[in-house]
């Protein structure tokens, strides 16, 4: 049977299967339409049913998690955690607590983890979980009491060999923390279960800053290509929490200049660059006063585009890193109408199907999330290790293991292009690389 029939029959049994979760649709699309040239030289594959079972979770939990706020109400959410596949080690993928969180946005989630996990060298399977809980405008002790009773049923079905969650969007450090002390009460052991803890008892350094700094060197390994650098880049990029903070800390220290940060109500946008000093101010705004970024505006009287996204800025290089589908169609026109040469997604997705058709055609450099974003799990695997050593290694030797798994992630991308005949395309070549090793451990190791 020809490859392309057979690609077409496991996507049409994934939609009748996962009725109205378009994003894991299209998250299954995407990798799949790269596969057809894969299937057509290792017939192995199809009689092994891996496409078939590669889109199919390994183990789907959802849950009740009932907990009190501070005014005495029972609360009632629903938390979730997609086991997807287990062939080149523990479940690794991250926790994200918002009120969008729904079954079919962590399994899409949980099944790009499966290949950025492969790419980045490390021992590491693919999962994602979750809730629908809105950690914004809740005081500590009502997190902390969620996150207690979230973790009272997650806790039985995962550990360090097992199952090892991060943090996403909506769990940070705290949420974190709350959800180590309840496991580690529960199972009375210190283990290295979750990643993205504090330093000062298992966390690793470099980790905050991980997925953005990747997501910069991987664009830079882009640029190398075409004999580029950042050096007076004009650099767009959208978010304003971590993985934003630390694209612009690095492009900054590359010699780029980043002009814009969002939000969900708005973008900023400062001509004359986000430099160290009001990047602080951000980290001060974000992290800690939970502020909106039109307060930056308002401190350094620069412009402010309420309700809109920075990607009709005039840019040499775009960073989407606020979440899902964020640049569609138009916003790919318009940004390659002004000059852009370089996209790089630090975000999960961020780009539409129709909005990657345009980079794909115009040839422009294009980083996708599953190979430009895995920088912050990658340093989750580090911070796996150092846990596993009972060591902590220095900040200069994460981040020096950090840059040059980033570096091996390009070359496995830009390889894998080349030899399925589409040079240049770092999208199927992420895809291919990705899935030829966990396909090939999976025949290793049986049907199972």
């Amino acid at each position: 049977m020809a490859a392309k029939t057979i690609i077409q029959g496991v996507y049409e049994e994934v939609l009748k299967r996962n009725p109205g979760e378009v994003e894991f649709h299209q998250a299954v699309k995407e990798v799949l339409d790269s596969l057809e040239p894969v299937l057509d030289k290792h017939p192995e594959y199809v009689e092994a049913r891996i496409l078939d079972r590669i889109v199919e979770p390994e183990r789907q939990l959802m849950f009740r998690v009932p907990w009190q706020d501070d005014k005495g109400n029972i609360q009632v959410n629903r938390g979730f955690r997609f086991e997807f596949n287990s062939a080149l080690g523990p479940y690794k993928g991250g926790l994200r607590f918002h009120p969008t969180v729904n079954a079919g946005i962590l399994k899409f989630l949980g099944f790009e983890q499966i290949f950025k996990n492969s790419l980045t060298t490390l021992p590491m399977g693919g999962g994602k979980g979750g809730s629908d809980f809105d950690p914004k405008g809740k005081s500590d002790n009502e997190v902390m009491r969620f996150c207690q009773s979230f973790m009272t049923e997650l806790f039985r079905h995962i550990g360090p060999n097992t199952d090892v969650p991060a943090g996403d969007i909506g769990v940070g450090g705290r949420e974190i923390g709350f959800m180590f002390g309840q496991y580690k009460r529960l199972r009375n052991e210190f283990t290295g279960v979750l990643t993205g803890k504090a330093l000062n008892w298992g966390g690793s350094l470099i980790r905050p800053e991980a997925t953005g700094y990747g997501c910069v060197y991987f664009a830079e390994e882009m640029l190398k290509t075409r004999g580029e650098s950042f050096k007076g880049k004009i650099c767009t990029v959208s978010g304003s929490g971590n993985v934003a903070q630390y694209t612009v800390e690095k492009l900054n220290q590359l010699g780029a200049k980043a002009v814009t940060l969002s939000d969900s109500n708005g973008t900023i946008h400062d001509p004359n660059g986000i430099d160290a000093e009001k990047l602080a101010f951000v980290l001060e705004l974000k992290n800690i006063r939970r502020g909106r970024i039109k307060e930056y505006a308002d401190k350094y009287k620069v412009q402010y585009l309420d309700g809109k996204r920075p990607w009709g800025i005039k840019c040499d290089c775009a960073f989407p890193s606020a979440t899902q589908n964020e640049v569609n169609e138009e916003d790919a026109k318009t940004l390659l109408k002004n000059g852009c040469m370089l996209v790089a997604e630090g975000a999960n997705m961020p780009s539409t199907p129709e909005a990657i058709e345009q980079y794909l055609e115009k040839k422009i450099l294009y980083g996708p999330a599953k190979a430009a974003n895995a920088g912050g799990v990658a340093t989750s695997g580090l911070e796996m290790s150092q846990n596993a050593m009972m060591m902590s290694w220095s900040r200069e030797e994460v981040d020096k293991k950090l840059h040059n798994i980033m570096i091996a992630i390009h070359k496995q991308c830009f390889d894998a292009a080349e030899e399925y005949g589409e040079p240049g395309n770092l999208m199927m070549g992420a895809n291919i690389a990705g899935f030829v090793k966990v396909a090939d451990a999976m025949l290793d190791q049986g049907v199972v």
